[in-house]
């Protein structure tokens, strides 16, 4: 099973997460994936994306049963989530320090996709410091993707982040990933799936 978990004002339909959805239904793996919208509370949202990955591990070890696939702040979840159960990663422009950068977006804001508001409370950046990884264990379990154009976040305090772990730094690009089609196969076979498998 893939998780993939979006980032900070974003939601299932960002570009990524419709990208990684709609190869996995041309593998025929549609059933294999999951993409929550994630509440704007950092506890609820890594009780929701928890609750859901234990169930995926209870048959079989977290190793073979779960991957899990982050974007911006949904990587610094993934994070958090990896070090819990064990399980793969691949972080995509990951958050290294929300409770710094996120702070400045306490109040109403609205999603990307749709313009919902939803309130980011004061109270939430100490839940994102609660979740905080110091430093990560068991670095090839990881795999990051860095864009040096990332308009928004530090590739080098990505890079600095998740030493030991495979790393494919972006020369460009930005923090949406915008050739992200270029690099789906990669990050699902780092997940386990069989991208040579017969398509649609």
């Amino acid at each position: 099973m893939i998780l993939y978990l979006h980032g900070f004002r974003s939601s299932p339909h960002s570009a990524k997460a419709q990208a990684m959805a709609g190869r996995m239904r041309q593998l025929g793996l549609a059933d294999r994936y999951y993409c929550p919208q994630l509440p704007a509370s950092p506890e609820a949202a890594i009780g929701l994306a928890l609750e859901w990955a234990e169930r995926q591990c209870n048959a079989q070890p977290p190793q073979a049963a779960l991957s899990i696939v982050g974007s911006s702040l949904g990587g610094f979840y993934a994070t958090w989530l990896a070090e819990r159960l064990g399980c793969r990663a691949v972080l995509l422009n990951p958050a290294v320090q929300p409770p710094r950068d996120l702070r400045q977006y306490v109040g109403v804001s609205t999603q990307f996709h749709s313009n919902q508001p939803f309130e980011f409370k004061a109270e939430y950046v100490a839940q994102l410091r609660a979740l905080t990884v110091p430093a990560i264990t068991r670095p090839e379990r990881y795999f990051l993707i860095a864009a040096t154009g990332d308009e928004v976040l530090d590739w080098r305090e990505m890079a600095a982040h998740y030493p030991g772990a495979r790393q494919r730094i972006i020369q460009g690009s930005d923090h949406g990933i915008s050739e992200f089609d270029l690099y789906i196969d990669e990050v699902l076979a780092f997940c386990g799936v069989d991208v040579q498998r017969a398509t649609d």
